[in-house]
């Protein structure tokens, strides 16, 4: 903990997931580390899609809705729109006593993270799940941008894939 003018702050650990993900894609492994740190967690929810990704869905949409697929096309076009914030990943930290808190942002993955991090000096290290590494919602290049810009450790989730011959 660091004591800044009389006051104890909370070291804690930034997790980034995006606005997409089903909401226990990593969560549990930066549970597990702030607990082991004994820290605080902060969950960044990003809705980092591209506008084209956006017009792809209303236009598939449109195509279930024309085949009668109504449920289907409501859930694409539907999907895409504001933030869906997940309420329960809060709950499920507080629940096995870990504090914790969420943020939503809008835009590019690197400057929200580099936001967040100049809005808290508590923050000690940045978890990026696995829906951020996957799926092309980051390069390579700003993956590395992001590490070398970033003045904490930056630590990526990958999840195992078992590959069938």
């Amino acid at each position: 903990m660091t004591t800044t003018e009389g006051f104890e702050l909370k070291k804690h650990l930034l997790f980034v997931t995006c606005q997409n993900e089903s909401g226990d894609d990593g969560l549990a492994y930066a549970v597990d580390l702030a607990k082991t740190l004994q820290e605080g967690l902060t969950i960044l929810v990003v809705k980092a899609k591209k506008l084209g990704q956006r017009f792809e869905d209303l236009m598939s949409a449109a195509a279930f809705a024309e085949a009668n697929e109504h449920a289907t096309a409501m859930e694409l076009a539907g999907s895409s729109g504001g933030l869906e914030v997940h309420p329960g990943m809060v709950e499920q930290c507080r629940s096995m006593g870990i504090e914790a808190g969420m943020t939503t942002t809008h835009g590019d993955l690197v400057p929200a993270i580099s936001s967040a991090l100049r809005n808290s000096r508590a923050v000690d290290m940045v978890i990026l799940s696995p829906s951020i590494t996957r799926d092309g919602n980051v390069s390579a290049r700003e993956l590395q941008r992001l590490v070398r810009t970033a003045s904490r450790p930056v630590v990526t989730i990958a999840r195992n894939q078992l590959q069938i011959a």
